[in-house]
């Protein structure tokens, strides 16, 4: 029996069920879960009634009668706080502020520990509310501060930018599943080799891109900081651009659009889940399109290009664009699959499957389980794919009026002394 969170804490505990399912299947066991808030977990695991609990307890808590398996992430918990407020300096600061934090969670240990030190420090314990919801009651001013870790901030910071991070309010914590005391010595042996694999081999950073990718790269549209490096940073790579286009018949100003979402044009440009270079791609998808080296902008440009083209042809030819690129787009994001999963999802509704004015409204529901739990390729994130496509769109619009309308030949390009294309594995 393994305990797993509760499906409303969303990415985490969608992440936390892949991981518990790679776990059984190293033991060529089958997956008995046992849905439970954290504090219900620590007590059914000191009461024996499960082998382990994968839901990210902090190694540094003092918890008797429980045994903890490998940290496999180090985590800032923090106190997230309305930016139109003056900001905590310091724990005591907080003392005067009405913070929240969700009942049982791993952020409320992190107060209870401080309230050793401080106790003066109070606050409310929500239950039953997701760590979204309670920052989204920060932003919205219902509560002055919450407690979250870095990666909720990063979820809610998307959709809510005046969110600060205003301090720390201890030490990172490092991450770890929970045994029972007398747990057999063997299972633990087995968790260690299994999450040295998974570190080893770039299991841990699919997972990690797939339920946390992205975070920070949502932000609202800042025209003026775009239109400025239209004119200091796109001339660098305007030509690869260009190259890239000419290759596969896009447009190099809807390329150009699509780099600038994902790494404002920095070649070097790397996430926590190790997604990198220009076109910010996954070691699965660089592999797939035979990149060598994802910070070598001219390579990540000319494979990002041949895989949004990739994406276009795998879809039904009744598609009519502009809907096949944005929902290539959007397959960019979050994968082929959960796009066809937000048009089944469409097509339930009634709405056109192939119009992305469709889709949009509803692939944000693949984070919800009431729908995800009845498709094919379970939770995604639905909502942030839309919002990178939007975002995308205005891009292209404004390169559309900044940069006049101009095809180019391979020839042409090649003649301005740029080297030769790179032989890409065919579509």
């Amino acid at each position: 029996m393994i305990i797993v969170p509760e499906t409303s804490q969303g990415a985490k505990a969608e992440f936390e069920r892949e991981l518990a399912q790679l776990f059984a299947d190293q033991l060529n066991s089958s997956l008995e879960i046992l849905t439970l808030t954290q504090s219900q977990a620590i007590t059914e695991l000191k009461q024996h009634h499960a082998h382990l609990a994968a839901i990210s307890l902090r190694r540094e808590t003092e918890i008797a009668e429980l045994e903890f398996g490998p940290s496999y992430q180090s985590i800032r918990e923090l106190a997230v706080c309305n930016n139109e407020l003056p900001p905590p300096r310091k724990l005591v600061d907080l003392s005067d502020r009405k913070l929240a934090a969700v009942a049982g969670s791993a952020q409320e240990a992190t107060l209870q520990e401080a309230q050793r030190i401080l106790p003066s420090l109070q606050w409310q314990a929500r239950q039953e509310l997701t760590p979204r919801e309670l920052l989204a009651e920060v932003a919205d001013g219902t509560l002055d501060c919450a407690a979250a870790n870095e990666l909720q901030l990063a979820d809610a910071y998307n959709y809510h930018p005046n969110l600060i991070a205003a301090l720390d309010l201890a030490p990172p914590s490092k991450l770890a599943w929970g045994f029972p005391k007398d747990v057999d010595p063997e299972l633990l042996k087995q968790a260690q080799i299994f999450f040295a694999r998974i570190q080893q081999d770039g299991t841990f950073n699919r997972l990690m891109e797939r339920y946390y990718g992205h975070n920070n790269r949502l932000a609202k549209m800042d025209a003026a900081a775009f239109i400025a490096k239209t004119q200091t940073v796109l001339p660098h790579y305007r030509r690869m651009f260009k190259e890239a286009a000419a290759l596969t018949g896009e447009d190099w100003r809807l390329l150009a659009a699509l780099a600038y979402q994902e790494s404002q044009w920095d070649p070097l440009a790397t996430s926590h889940s190790n997604v990198r270079g220009m076109m910010m791609l996954t070691e699965v998808t660089a592999d797939r399109m035979n990149l060598s080296n994802r910070l070598d902008p001219r390579e990540s440009i000319i494979a990002g290009a041949n895989y949004l083209s990739l994406l276009k042809e795998q879809m039904p030819s009744r598609i009519p664009e502009p809907d096949r690129t944005w929902l290539a787009m959007a397959a960019y994001n979050q994968g082929y699959g959960h796009l066809e999963d937000a048009r089944i999802l469409t097509e339930r509704a009634g709405l056109n499957p192939d119009s992305w004015l469709d889709i949009k409204k509803w692939m944000p529901k693949l984070n919800q389980p009431g729908y995800y739990e009845t498709l094919k390729h379970g939770y995604a994130r639905g909502g942030e794919a839309v919002i990178l496509v939007e975002n995308i769109r205005n891009y292209y619009d404004m390169l559309k009026r900044l940069e006049p309308d101009q095809t180019y030949s391979l020839s042409e390009i090649f003649s301005s002394r740029m080297h030769m294309p790179l032989k890409l594995k065919p579509h």
